[in-house]
């Protein structure tokens, strides 16, 4: 792997403009008019949201995720893509640096919309 360049300084007050909270994936479905999306569908504790995902290719089995907990990022717009709108983003590791993707995830389980920071 080609280590990319640390980034440009930020403040503690950007970061805490993320809002970065577990959920549990209850559901992944696929999303026919898309080669790249699947649809998830997370549990927040409090309420859930639909997350669409580009791990169709990604991974061997994408459906394989069901059930765990991951991060994700709740403070962005919500996007139409392909038909259909997602309410975040998942938050993973790997893909900006061309290697095969995989959940961020809590060493332990923690409560549904535990925020991260």
């Amino acid at each position: 792997m080609k280590h990319a360049p640390v980034k440009a300084l930020i403040t503690l007050d950007d970061i805490a403009k993320l809002d970065i909270r577990v959920g549990t994936i209850v559901k992944v479905c696929e999303i026919e008019k898309s080669n790249k999306l699947m649809k998830l569908s997370v549990d927040f504790g409090d309420h859930h949201r639909t997350i669409l995902a580009g791990i169709k290719q990604e991974r061997t089995d994408p459906f394989g995720i069901t059930g765990k907990q991951a991060l994700f990022v709740l403070n962005l717009p919500e996007k139409k893509m392909a038909g259909e709108l997602s309410q975040g983003m998942l938050f993973d590791i790997g893909y900006e640096d061309k290697q095969r993707p995989c959940l961020a995830m809590p060493e332990v389980p923690m409560p549904n919309g535990c925020r991260a920071g």
